[in-house]
């Protein structure tokens, strides 16, 4: 896979990373990745996403722009507001970086829509806040054997994982907390958007190119008031309906 010059200029700093350089870049060129939601977490991980140029990005989400997205949601400006948030953001990423590919499903991902856009992806990422969509993300990564990049924030907290086979999300939330509560209700500071759909970012980064270690079967949780993380494992668990029987 060839470079512009352009192309070059423009990836300067991955190539000449050692964990990255041209054989890294090229995989960045030629993979896919699909994000569900581009809210507070899609759209750091979207932005990051372009700029490092992964060659083709699906965006799912139903929404349309709220001005009250705009305190996190760091991919639309006021102009955006009433627009559907998969035009508004695909729109955005085309004009960051032309060398990609970027298409926006205005649409809600559930069991009738999850294997068609889940089959033809390299890696998922997943940054809504709705338990259901977050189980029918992950239920659909099990069947296709497809990587998932799971990120929730709420308050100052926030939380990445890399899920592959096993364990996966169901194996981390068995069932839906009794007490679960969107940002809306709860409340969220922006720029920990920022944080945590950035790491997810580098997740995916870690992934296609096969540097470092990536965070599967591992969560890492930041406490942005105390300025803290701390690394937890996950394990499989054995009767988990979803990957149960994975090998």
């Amino acid at each position: 896979m060839v470079f512009t010059d352009v192309e070059i200029e423009r990836y300067a700093r991955h190539l000449v990373l050692r964990e990255v350089g041209g054989p890294g870049q090229q995989k960045l060129k030629a993979a896919s990745a699909l994000i569900v939601g581009a809210g507070g977490l899609g759209s750091p991980a979207a932005l990051y996403l372009a700029a490092a140029g992964v060659g083709t990005l699906i965006l799912v989400d139903p929404d349309v722009v709220d001005r009250s997205n705009l305190q996190r949601q760091v991919l639309y400006a006021e102009d955006d507001v009433g627009r559907p948030k998969a035009e508004a953001a695909a729109d955005r990423l085309a004009a960051l970086n032309p060398h990609i590919f970027v298409a926006g499903y205005n649409g809600a991902f559930d069991a009738s829509t999850a294997d068609e856009l889940c089959e033809g992806v390299d890696l998922v990422l997943d940054g809504t806040d709705d338990f259901a969509v977050r189980y029918e993300v992950n239920a659909a990564c099990v069947r296709h054997g497809k990587p998932l990049v799971s990120g929730a924030i709420g308050r100052w907290s926030g939380q990445v994982g890399v899920f592959a086979g096993q364990p996966c999300y169901r194996c981390l939330v068995p069932e839906i907390p009794p007490d679960a509560e969107t940002c809306v209700a709860v409340g969220v500071v922006g720029a920990l958007a920022g944080v945590v759909g950035s790491m997810m970012a580098l997740e995916a980064i870690k992934l296609i190119t096969g540097a470092g270690a990536p965070l599967a079967g591992r969560l890492l949780i930041y406490d942005a008031l105390a300025a803290e993380t701390r690394t937890v494992k996950v394990g499989a668990d054995p009767e988990c309906p979803v990957c149960g029987g994975v090998g």
